[in-house]
Protein backbone atom coordinates (compact mmCIF):
# COMPACT_ATOMS: atom_id res chain seq x y z
CA UNK A 1 0.00 0.00 0.00
CA UNK A 2 1.22 3.34 -1.04
CA UNK A 3 1.39 6.69 0.62
CA UNK A 4 -1.71 8.96 1.81
CA UNK A 5 -1.34 12.21 -0.92
CA UNK A 6 -1.89 15.45 0.72
CA UNK A 7 -2.35 18.90 -0.65
CA UNK A 8 -2.91 22.57 -0.20
CA UNK A 9 -2.31 25.87 -2.01
CA UNK A 10 0.44 26.45 0.62
CA UNK A 11 2.05 25.55 4.15
CA UNK A 12 -1.76 25.12 5.93
CA UNK A 13 -2.37 21.63 5.38
CA UNK A 14 1.09 21.12 6.87
CA UNK A 15 -0.92 20.60 10.40
CA UNK A 16 -3.73 18.36 8.63
CA UNK A 17 -0.54 16.10 7.96
CA UNK A 18 0.59 16.39 11.75
CA UNK A 19 -2.35 15.28 12.48
CA UNK A 20 -2.31 12.54 10.50
CA UNK A 21 1.04 11.79 10.98
CA UNK A 22 0.20 11.80 14.67
CA UNK A 23 -2.28 8.89 14.38
CA UNK A 24 -0.34 6.56 11.85
CA UNK A 25 2.84 7.64 12.88
CA UNK A 26 4.10 4.43 10.38
CA UNK A 27 1.48 5.65 7.23
CA UNK A 28 4.24 7.37 4.46
CA UNK A 29 2.76 10.71 3.10
CA UNK A 30 3.13 12.87 0.44
CA UNK A 31 2.33 16.68 0.60
CA UNK A 32 2.54 19.06 -2.15
CA UNK A 33 2.14 22.77 -1.39
CA UNK A 34 1.43 24.62 -4.63
CA UNK A 35 2.80 27.61 -3.92
CA UNK A 36 2.76 28.81 -7.90
CA UNK A 37 -0.99 29.54 -7.24
CA UNK A 38 -1.34 30.34 -3.73
CA UNK A 39 -3.61 31.22 -2.33
CA UNK A 40 -6.01 29.67 -3.54
CA UNK A 41 -8.62 32.29 -1.84
CA UNK A 42 -8.11 34.71 -4.35
CA UNK A 43 -8.50 32.54 -7.38
CA UNK A 44 -11.35 31.71 -9.66
CA UNK A 45 -13.60 28.27 -9.10
CA UNK A 46 -12.91 27.00 -12.27
CA UNK A 47 -8.87 27.38 -11.86
CA UNK A 48 -8.63 26.16 -8.23
CA UNK A 49 -10.86 23.04 -9.62
CA UNK A 50 -8.33 22.48 -12.45
CA UNK A 51 -5.45 22.99 -10.20
CA UNK A 52 -6.86 20.57 -7.30
CA UNK A 53 -8.04 17.88 -10.30
CA UNK A 54 -3.99 18.20 -11.30
CA UNK A 55 -2.79 17.67 -7.94
CA UNK A 56 -5.09 14.53 -7.48
CA UNK A 57 -3.86 12.94 -10.65
CA UNK A 58 -0.70 13.29 -9.70
CA UNK A 59 -0.39 11.91 -6.11
CA UNK A 60 -3.15 9.28 -7.69
CA UNK A 61 -0.43 8.57 -10.46
CA UNK A 62 2.52 8.46 -8.23
CA UNK A 63 0.97 5.60 -6.14
CA UNK A 64 -1.28 7.42 -3.00
CA UNK A 65 -3.47 5.04 -2.03
CA UNK A 66 -6.18 7.88 -0.45
CA UNK A 67 -5.95 12.02 -0.44
CA UNK A 68 -6.51 14.82 1.46
CA UNK A 69 -7.57 17.84 0.34
CA UNK A 70 -6.01 19.67 2.65
CA UNK A 71 -7.60 23.12 2.03
CA UNK A 72 -10.47 24.79 2.77
CA UNK A 73 -10.79 26.61 -0.48
CA UNK A 74 -10.35 23.66 -2.40
CA UNK A 75 -12.55 21.40 -0.04
CA UNK A 76 -15.30 23.38 -0.69
CA UNK A 77 -15.06 23.39 -4.53
CA UNK A 78 -13.51 20.69 -6.20
CA UNK A 79 -14.01 17.93 -4.06
CA UNK A 80 -16.50 16.15 -6.28
CA UNK A 81 -14.41 16.89 -9.65
CA UNK A 82 -11.16 15.34 -7.26
CA UNK A 83 -13.60 12.20 -6.75
CA UNK A 84 -14.76 11.72 -10.34
CA UNK A 85 -11.31 12.16 -11.56
CA UNK A 86 -9.79 10.22 -9.58
CA UNK A 87 -12.01 7.22 -8.85
CA UNK A 88 -9.92 4.49 -7.76
CA UNK A 89 -8.37 6.66 -4.89
CA UNK A 90 -10.56 7.68 -1.42
CA UNK A 91 -10.59 11.30 -1.36
CA UNK A 92 -11.31 13.00 2.03
CA UNK A 93 -11.62 17.27 2.42
CA UNK A 94 -11.09 19.41 5.65
CA UNK A 95 -14.31 21.31 5.21
CA UNK A 96 -16.46 18.30 6.50
CA UNK A 97 -14.89 18.91 9.57
CA UNK A 98 -17.42 22.03 10.33
CA UNK A 99 -20.14 20.10 11.19
CA UNK A 100 -18.90 17.89 13.83
CA UNK A 101 -17.10 20.90 15.40
CA UNK A 102 -20.24 22.61 15.16
CA UNK A 103 -22.32 20.00 17.17
CA UNK A 104 -19.34 19.69 19.82
CA UNK A 105 -19.62 23.56 20.34
CA UNK A 106 -21.65 24.84 23.68
CA UNK A 107 -22.54 27.50 21.08
CA UNK A 108 -23.58 26.05 18.16
CA UNK A 109 -21.17 28.26 16.94
CA UNK A 110 -17.24 27.79 15.32
CA UNK A 111 -14.46 29.96 13.78
CA UNK A 112 -13.30 29.59 10.62
CA UNK A 113 -10.00 30.79 9.78
CA UNK A 114 -8.91 30.29 6.02
CA UNK A 115 -7.96 32.29 3.02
Amino acid sequence: SGPVGLFDSGWGGLSVARYIRALLPDQDLVYVGDHAWLPYGIRDATTIRARAVAMSRWLAAGGSRGIVVACNTASSLALEQVRVAVPSVPVVGVVPAVKPAVARSRSGRIAVLAT
